[in-house]
């Protein structure tokens, strides 16, 4: 089973591009989602999370506001949160690979946002960039509800860049040209992954 890595830095249309490879059949793994999962009332992460930063968790679930802001500005604290939230995730992650051979899966797609940034990208076999150009993304990103150009560089300064996430890639989505567009690049990256010839590999200079 290949294992596909797809990430792209904020508003580069990593969702839009995850959705093209759901639509194709190919199981995806969203890892927000599951993060998200385990911030709920019941979830694994809330009282871990919770003993670590009092006052995060309401009504039973970890308040993603409140936990942004005790680990804004701190890299000490977001290394905490990291250390205990990304055993979590690997654990849930595993039950999606079994699911994944047991419906006979040839191919799956882990959505990863900080694929590069967390060493991520030496456990897949091929990595997928959705990019488009700066202006467009900052365009897209500021029409969010509660964005703002502050907002947005403090996360921008976090992620690895767009041009060094590209160069690093095996396969690039450009989403700048519209759905149809992403839609036929999508169908042709999964015609090279899926080519008998393909031969995966953790750096694309061996390819």
């Amino acid at each position: 089973m290949i294992v596909v890595g797809l990430t792209g830095s904020i508003g580069m249309g990593k969702s839009t591009t995850a959705a093209m490879f759901r639509e194709a059949g190919v199981p995806v793994y969203d890892a927000d989602q599951a993060v998200a999962e385990l911030y709920e009332k019941g979830g694994a992460a809330v009282a871990p999370v919770g003993a670590a930063f009092p006052g995060v968790v309401r009504d039973g679930a970890i308040d993603r506001e409140a936990l942004r802001q005790a680990v804004l500005g701190d890299p000490d604290a977001l290394d905490r949160l990291n250390a205990i939230v990304h055993p979590l995730v690997g654990r849930h992650r595993m039950g999606f690979f079994a699911q994944a051979q047991a419906d006979g899966a040839d191919l799956v797609v882990l959505d990863i946002p900080l694929l590069f940034e967390t060493g991520g990208d030496a456990n897949v076999d091929a990595v997928v960039v959705a990019s488009a150009p700066a202006a467009m993304q900052r365009e897209r990103v500021l029409a969010r509800p509660g964005m703002t150009p502050e907002r947005l560089d403090a996360i921008l300064a976090r992620q690895v860049a767009d041009a060094e996430k590209r160069a690093r890639a095996h396969f690039v989505v450009d989403t700048s040209q519209g759905l149809e567009a992403a839609r036929v690049q999508v169908g042709q990256i999964l015609q090279a992954l899926r080519d008998p010839q393909f031969k995966p590999a953790r750096d694309p200079a061996t390819r």
